[in-house]
């Protein structure tokens, strides 16, 4: 996939902020999806005692939601752990896997923040800015805003709102089981990140494109999403 480059990753923290504010406005918070043949999900895992983190994306056939392909970089990370600033932490990483796929996914599912994101400018959002595609944030937890009351059942959503602006929804992907948050991440707006959260559910908390993303940056192998 093509990645644009628009600004260094060595950067400082307060460099790092000013960029997010920039890359925030080219944001676009409407649907331009289209026709879903090939989705993707992103994560990466970094050893508890180690600086090498390893980033994977996985490539899923729609609807089928076969696995098409996996890629799996390891990178030893430069940048600190810093709320709000995951992306210069994780981005680096996972673009690199980006770069060696041969399929060119319609939608992005990053593990992380999109728009819900202190300046509007997470992961999710960073990542489908560079990549120029759909990308949908699906966070395990909060970062800023607070959670309407859910529902228990499946399919259930509440507003999160974050100084008087919805920034993202809370989803019950299973029932009586913890929600996840679907943000805009670019190309996207927000009922159209629940949408594709919930018609990828396989039956877990997490939708699959994140589930075998989490799986593949954990070590898992190609081997194990085949049998």
């Amino acid at each position: 996939m093509e990645i644009k480059q628009l600004h260094r990753w060595d950067v400082t923290t307060a460099e790092a902020r000013e960029i997010q504010r920039d890359l925030a406005a080219r944001v676009i918070r409407t649907d331009e999806i289209g026709e879903v043949r090939m989705v993707a999900g992103v994560d990466m895992a970094l050893g508890r005692f180690s600086r090498i983190g390893r980033g994977a994306v996985v490539v899923l056939d729609y609807p089928s939601l076969a696995v098409r392909e996996v890629q799996v970089v390891e990178v030893e990370i430069q940048f600190p752990y810093i709320p709000g600033l995951l992306s210069f932490r994780e981005a680096p990483v996972v673009l690199q896997a980006f770069a060696r796929l041969s399929s060119s996914p319609d939608l992005v599912f990053v593990d992380g923040q999109g728009i819900a994101h202190p300046r509007r400018f997470g992961i999710a959002s960073h990542l489908g800015v560079l990549l120029d595609t759909p990308t949908i944030g699906c966070a395990k937890s909060i970062l800023v805003g607070h959670q309407g009351e859910l529902g228990l059942e499946a399919g259930s959503v509440a507003p999160l709102v974050d100084r008087d602006e919805v920034v993202g929804m809370a989803v019950r992907t299973k029932a009586k089981v913890k929600p996840v948050y679907a943000s805009i991440g670019h190309k996207v707006d927000l009922d159209a990140a629940v949408h594709w959260i919930l018609a990828c559910r396989r039956g877990y908390r997490l939708p699959e494109p994140t589930r075998l993303a989490h799986q593949a940056a954990g070590g898992a192998s190609i081997v194990d999403f085949q049998t």
